[in-house]
């Protein structure tokens, strides 16, 4: 005789995209994550939320597998992905495009072969089908003209504008967004989370954002997910984040630097990636050394 759970566990599969179990990742002594539970659902757009050396980056990196986690499990599409080989992760990664924290274009390639770089790596098109598709890309996000400019001769919202088309130039089913408003004035800000919204709504896609700038998790969250001391300490929907009694979350929301958050020496921050520096943030007598590269 089946079990009812056995009947409904492909329903449920089918309602969540990416699920995150007991995820650890620790650099020498750095212990970054330490058991973050996270489900994304089909077509939301969830942003996860916390202080420079929180752990953020570290997490989509675990998502997309440019990291490998030390312990937990990650679905995609009901697929655990910790444990494939790089050729079949290769494969899981076809389904995401990502905009990174500061554009990450190729200097030397002009507007048109940064957008259609995964395509040349990917697919079997000529460089004039790959022009054309990368021409339409940047028009979904507002640039036209701008196919045979160098990335030296954008501006810093052009340049996010880009990389966002690159991103989706693979027409990906997820997008990650590292800290998608960082170095660039309010306005543009507005203008990418906007874009953002579009993406989800024009393309359908399932996203996670990663951020601390709070008006812009506000704006393009359905969900938000406070990451701190290795841990998801609460998730909602924006008013259950603003209204929330965990007063960690109240002081990161509010920008206080009274409060059960305590930073050591606020001018060094840690990571992994810059080994030369040190800092924690700590809530009582529980010390924690961040993790992620903002």
């Amino acid at each position: 005789m089946v079990e009812f759970n056995e009947i409904q566990m492909p329903e449920m599969e089918s309602k969540v995209k990416i699920r995150v179990i007991n995820l650890h990742k620790s650099f020498s002594e750095n212990r970054v994550l330490r058991g973050v539970d996270l489900e994304v659902r089909q077509g939301e757009s969830m942003v996860v939320i916390g202080g420079s050396g929180s752990g953020k980056t570290v997490l989509i990196k675990c998502i997309i597998g440019l990291i490998q986690p030390d312990e937990g499990e990650i679905y995609v599409d009901g697929l655990e992905i910790t444990s494939l080989s790089e050729k079949k992760m290769n494969e899981v990664r076809k389904k995401f495009g990502m905009l990174f924290q500061w554009g990450a274009l190729f200097d030397s390639m002009s507007v048109w072969e940064n957008v259609g770089f995964g395509l040349r790596r990917q697919k079997n098109l000529k460089d004039q089908e790959i022009r054309k598709i990368a021409s339409e890309k940047l028009g979904l996000v507002g640039l036209k003209n701008v196919e045979d400019l160098m990335p030296s001769e954008l501006s810093g919202g052009m340049k996010k504008r880009v990389s966002l088309a690159r991103a989706i130039a693979m027409e990906p089913e997820i997008l990650l967004y590292d800290e998608p408003t960082t170095g660039i004035d309010p306005i543009m800000a507005d203008a990418i989370n906007e874009l953002i919204i579009q993406m989800r709504e024009q393309l359908r896609v399932t996203s996670i954002a990663i951020t601390h700038d709070m008006k812009s998790a506000y704006k393009i969250g359905d969900r938000i997910a406070m990451l701190f001391q290795g841990e998801i300490i609460e998730v909602g929907n924006p008013e259950e984040i603003k209204n929330s009694s965990n007063s960690v979350v109240q002081q990161f929301i509010q920008g206080k630097s009274e409060g059960p958050i305590k930073i050591l020496d606020p001018s060094l921050l840690t990571s992994p990636f810059r080994p030369q520096q040190g800092g924690k943030y700590w809530v009582g007598r529980k010390p924690f050394s961040g993790g992620d590269r903002e």
